[in-house]
């Protein structure tokens, strides 16, 4: 049952700012919200810590990560999504879109098995079922340049409730992949290829593009109208990609790789996600624009952790101290997912929202997760 309790004397992340309060939890939401340093009777004194909504994560490849840990283990899905389920709530998110991929951009060592449709069966089973911690929806990343991917959308329906729909093309020499030679020094290493294998590798993925991508682009997204999902671009490199995205009704932009592509996006209205690891990191690992420079530049909307779910909430600490304002940076990875796809229930500290509620401390930069919230049930 959901816990009923008052975080008292803490910084309180509001939608306007900042302000020392204290907030209630009661029934699931949030009731009462207070200003002032006391602590009531019964409280919990947060003694100055950092009261916030529970974190939103749009894109995260975490789930497949714990479905097969090592390149040919498909472990048992229930305990892979139950310490999926874990690991997110122990790091702070308390609402997360599981990517499942559709479709197959071919690797040279493996073959697709098309999975997504089971595993998002398993995952709705046990949401029903509500043994989970925090709040799951689907995010079916489609890889456009693949056989099989209308034939494994059309599994999903509107019941279904797929929440996100990527328009995925991962073809080299192109959006992420346009630096062949940082691919090719990748793709080499990991594969024991001469040049040759590597040339003929890269021929096959052209050849799938040329056959397949701009009708399976159209069916991808006649797919996610079916559903009634919010739509996403991936990897948007220039303004002619921006301009195709707004075309197709795409709401948000995942990882553009180059600052003219964002600025694009901000133009056409289209929210502008960035990878948690790019700002940590400082930089892209594929070469691409630094999160950092989007920040500085005023386009960067919502951080996504991306492949690590702990960097999330470090991120947007970081990104404070580069905007000198922790309230708006702790927004793009709160408020502006939500807004993003359309969750109005959470996302902010305001009574009548979702009790989805963390408290953090931070030292030497990092943030120290005292306590996570879901619904009013404390997960962390």
């Amino acid at each position: 049952m959901p816990e009923t309790l008052t975080l008292a004397n803490a910084r309180l992340m509001l939608p306007e700012g900042e302000m020392r309060g204290a907030v209630t939890l009661e029934g699931g939401q949030i009731t009462q919200l207070r200003t002032g340093a006391s602590v009531p009777t019964g409280a919990i004194d947060c003694a100055g810590d950092v009261v916030a909504p529970g974190l939103i994560e749009l894109h995260t490849d975490n789930l497949e990560r714990h479905i097969q840990p090592r390149p040919t283990v498909d472990w048992p899905h229930g305990p892979a999504i139950l310490a999926h389920d874990a690991e997110l709530a122990g790091a702070g998110i308390t609402t997360v879109f599981d990517a499942m991929r559709v479709g197959f951009s071919p690797s040279l060592k493996s073959r697709h098995t098309p999975y997504a449709r089971g595993l998002a069966a398993e995952l709705l089973a046990m949401r029903d079922r509500q043994v989970l911690k925090i709040s799951h929806f689907l995010h079916l990343r489609a890889e456009i340049c693949s056989e099989s991917v209308i034939d494994e959308m059309a599994e999903f329906g509107a019941e279904d409730r797929v929440g996100l729909v990527s328009l995925m093309d991962h073809t080299p020499g192109q959006r992420q992949f346009r630096d062949l030679d940082k691919l090719k020094a990748y793709v080499m290493g990991k594969n024991n290829l001469n040049e040759a294998e590597f040339a003929e590798h890269v021929a096959r993925l052209v050849a799938l593009q040329d056959r397949f991508a701009d009708l399976h682009e159209a069916d991808v997204v006649a797919h996610a109208r079916r559903y009634g999902a919010v739509l996403a671009s991936h990897d948007d490199t220039t303004r002619d990609h921006v301009t195709v995205s707004a075309r197709h009704g795409v709401a948000l932009a995942e990882f553009p790789t180059t600052l003219e592509a964002a600025q694009a996006c901000r133009e056409a209205g289209i929210a502008v996600m960035m990878g948690a690891p790019n700002l940590i990191r400082g930089g892209s690992h594929s070469g691409n624009v630094a999160a950092a420079e989007l920040a500085e530049s005023d386009l960067l909307d919502i951080l996504s952790s991306d492949y690590v779910p702990a960097a999330l909430l470090f991120s947007a600490v970081q990104l404070g101290e580069i905007w000198g304002d922790l309230p708006r940076a702790l927004r793009t990875v709160t408020q502006a997912p939500a807004k993003a796809v359309g969750l109005s229930d959470r996302g902010l500290l305001a009574v009548g929202q979702r009790a989805d509620v963390i408290r953090f401390g931070v030292e030497d930069g990092m943030p120290i997760l005292r306590g996570v919230w879901s619904s009013g049930i404390r997960v962390g």
